[in-house]
């Protein structure tokens, strides 16, 4: 093993969350190494960006190559139920007449790299190739980690602080055991993509389409994209899309030939890719941080995908988890308490959007709780645009709880969940198609 380099902050991690911290790092000019076990491009799924992203992509320098890219511009999100009726568009400008209100529907090869070379441009030494096997403790403060190269070769970095942005695979959380399983949100997906297929016009061409399955058991995702590419996925309960059924290509044909609105839309189109799955069972870390250490983005937690929270939540812990380092490091402060202060506050913003995705899959209706309170449309456009972390968005709980029907049970809170060891099994696999190499969506 060769010896061990130094440097201010490992990252373990190359997608959004380890981007936006070690950027964000570097920028207050801390020695940052990152280590990303892939090579980029590399395929990932979470492709629509919501409005509230905006203001980390600023402080990453990160607008000007957006506004400069090919990706599909979205203004707005809509809902069609299950019985076919399309909600009215929710525009993003109508509620907040703000540059922020334009966002992006992303190839995620693309925007990823994007974001590691611009971390790279601010002066992040990012190696790609490079596989961390361990986190280094001294007692229970983390001091750096145990990397592998592409040579083969083992070597440590030591580093006063480590954050962990290893995604799904969750580093940290599995070696501790922090890692707490949803109770309520376990769904799985199928998807592919599809060349052709329909797409409104103007500014509605970039919308994120939700469309809900006939039976109410699930819904779809419908992600214009570039090239003239549409991301098209079915979302449903665990045991209903993987258990008892055939293929996965078999699946998602049985799904979309039950969901005429999503049929219609695609007649005509030619399949790009084959087939992917995932298995989505929703989770969150026990605590943000320790003595050395703090988990950002999906290494932290992972939400249902419902409202395209992925990004939003994989950026804004990164820019958290940054400024609670830099002000650790500026003190000489890397306690659990300070580079995990963001923590409550941040917890409670995805509560927010956690508690807006049960009550879709227990039967909420847009449509029917903007009819009773119009006047409310706009916080519940500013949920859906990731405006989270202000209490002033609980004011729709109230009217929303209001329209309950009687026998209506409490949503069960994400912490009494099971823990990480009765896990089930498989949860959170990706499965590739074999002919990915077509195309790196």
């Amino acid at each position: 093993m060769n010896s061990a380099h130094h440097a201010d902050v490992v990252v373990i991690g190359g997608g959004p969350a380890g981007a936006t911290a070690s950027t964000l790092l570097a920028q207050q000019g801390l020695a940052v190494e990152l280590f990303e076990r892939e090579r980029f491009p590399r395929f990932h799924i979470g492709e629509s960006l919501i409005p509230e992203t905006y203001w980390t992509l600023e402080r990453l320098g990160m607008l000007p190559k957006l506004q400069a890219s090919r990706f599909v511009k979205k203004y707005s999100v809509q809902f069609v139920n299950a019985r076919g009726q399309e909600s009215a568009p929710f525009y993003f400008w109508d509620n907040k007449p703000h540059e922020c209100s334009q966002t992006w529907q992303v190839v995620r090869s693309e925007f990823d790299q994007m974001m590691l070379e611009n971390a790279r441009a601010h002066g992040v030494t990012a190696h790609e190739g490079t596989r961390v096997h361990e986190v280094l403790f001294e007692g229970d403060r983390a001091v750096g980690v145990r990397v592998r190269g592409e040579d083969g070769v083992f070597r440590e970095v030591r580093a006063r602080v480590v954050v962990d942005a290893s995604g799904q695979n969750g580093l940290l959380s599995h070696t501790l055991g922090l890692r707490v399983w949803d109770p309520v949100l376990n769904k799985g997906a199928i998807w592919t993509y599809w060349e052709g297929a329909y797409r409104d016009t103007g500014k509605d061409e970039g919308a994120t389409i939700v469309l809900q399955t006939p039976d109410k058991k699930g819904w779809f995702w419908y992600i214009p994209q570039h090239d003239n590419i549409v991301s098209v996925g079915v979302v449903g309960p665990f045991d209903y899309l993987f258990k008892g059924r055939g293929s996965y290509e078999q699946t998602y044909a049985e799904e979309v030939e039950r969901c005429t609105a999503v049929k219609e839309r695609v007649a005509g189109a030619t399949r790009a890719t084959g087939h992917f799955a995932t298995k989505d069972y929703s989770y969150r870390a026990s605590q943000v941080a320790g003595n050395g250490w703090v988990l950002v983005g999906d290494a932290w937690g992972f939400l249902d995908p419902l409202y395209s929270s992925g990004v939003l939540l994989a950026l804004k812990s990164g820019e958290l988890a940054a400024d609670a380092i830099v002000a650790g490091l500026g003190k000489g402060d890397t306690s659990a308490a300070q580079l995990g202060s963001w923590g409550p506050d941040f917890n409670r913003g995805v509560d927010r959007m956690r508690r807006l995705v049960c009550e879709y899959y227990d039967g909420f209706s847009f449509g029917r709780f903007v009819k009773h309170y119009p006047a409310l449309i706009g916080t519940v456009t500013d949920l859906l645009i990731g405006d989270l972390f202000t209490d002033r968005v609980d004011q729709v709980w109230g009217p929303l709880e209001s329209l309950y029907p009687p026998d209506k049970p409490a949503i069960p809170a994400w912490n009494a969940g099971t823990p990480v060891a009765d896990a089930p099994e498989k949860a959170n696999e990706l499965i590739l198609p074999e002919d990915l190499a077509r195309r790196v969506i």
